[in-house]
């Protein structure tokens, strides 16, 4: 039988029972009894002690632990926390011929992002250059796509004070694992323990690489001995990897793959799925938002390389939405399966 943990209330009715019984005489019942105001001090004690216990319970069973002890647990499994990433990558400067860039020089995105430079950097005949740069905070906010613009905080003379970010962009950036995440990977290692390179394992691995939120493994789809590899990232507005995503993510799986696979890190192509939906009921502009956000959020849940999305199921996600009371779903008009290397996100949604 659980152990129900008192309440306050209720510690205090024990603590005044136990004085009255305890001393002849007392009634801890008078407004300004002394026994009542210890009563209320022994039982505020309790309760934190209570609280303090219940605590530890949920640090001593991996599936409830948090913080430190979560962290400690998935040690125990040879899992890590997976830190905060830099995002990095390269840059184009432009400017005279023959004028070096010393490394280490800042460089700050229109939103206050900055980054760093990780090399001296010389102007080419061509007059630009290709620079090595990696963002100063870890984070999803120093990821980057090809042909943003960075300022160098300093000016330099012979060069161009703005900088674009070049083919493949500033990628690898990720915030710190958070609870939630670990626990799912440290669940996923004990429920379904490493078997030297089956198809499980290679998720496992995946999920390793930091970002990475969710991953899938198709075995000898590329013929006998090979494993692909597809990966997602939902921490960022375009949960598609970049090329240099895809090639960290190659990098970790050649180091531990079994030697005889054949392994390839995938990006999926994504595939936007129209919705469109009639006689909405009522039709306010915040329950329209409530439905992208069930629709987004049911398609996230549910979309996999060469995946099948059930209408029934978005149906269900637009009835999810707060305050909706019917609906027709027009589009799409029956269920919708995609190529083995295409993943659904939601595309535009339409009111009619």
């Amino acid at each position: 039988m659980p152990f129900t943990r008192p309440a306050l209330d209720a510690l205090r009715q024990q603590a005044r029972a136990a004085f009255e019984a305890r001393l002849p005489g007392a009634d801890a019942g008078l407004r300004f009894s002394a026994i009542n105001i210890l009563a209320d001090v022994v039982a505020a004690s309790a309760h934190l002690q209570h609280g303090h216990l219940d605590w530890i319970a949920r640090q001593v069973i991996p599936d409830t632990a948090e913080g430190e002890y979560l962290t400690r647990w998935a040690t125990i499994f040879g899992l890590a926390r997976k830190p905060a990433a830099q995002a990095d990558g390269s840059v184009t400067l432009t400017g005279i011929s023959g004028t070096t860039l010393p490394a280490a020089r800042a460089l700050t995105r229109a939103d206050g992002t900055a980054y760093v430079t990780l090399a001296d950097a010389t102007i080419g005949g061509g007059g630009s250059v290709a620079v090595a740069v990696r963002a100063v905070e870890g984070g999803a906010a120093g990821n980057a796509e090809a042909g943003a613009r960075l300022t160098l905080t300093l000016a330099v003379v012979g060069i161009e004070g703005s900088a674009t970010v070049a083919a493949g962009g500033l990628t690898g950036g990720a915030a710190e694992e958070s609870d939630a995440e670990l626990r799912a990977r440290l669940l996923l290692r004990i429920r379904q323990p490493p078997q030297g390179g089956a198809e499980r394992d290679y998720i496992a691995w995946a999920l390793e690489l930091p970002g990475v939120t969710r991953a899938w493994a198709a075995a000898r789809r590329r013929g006998a001995g090979t494993v692909d590899v597809f990966f997602a990232f939902d921490g960022r507005t375009n949960i598609i990897p970049e090329v240099g995503d895809v090639a960290d993510m190659q990098a970790l799986l050649d180091l531990r793959r079994p030697v005889t696979a054949d392994v390839l890190a995938i990006a999926p192509t994504p595939a936007p799925l129209a919705v469109t939906i009639t006689g909405l009921s009522p039709s306010t502009a915040e329950i329209r938002a409530a439905i992208q956000v069930e629709l987004a959020e049911q398609i996230r849940r549910d979309a996999a390389p060469g995946g099948t999305i059930f209408r029934s199921r978005l149906i269900e996600a637009v009835s999810r939405a707060a305050g909706e009371v019917s609906h027709t779903m027009t589009v799409p008009s029956g269920n919708v399966t995609h190529a083995s290397n295409a993943i659904a996100t939601l595309g535009v949604v339409s009111f009619a």
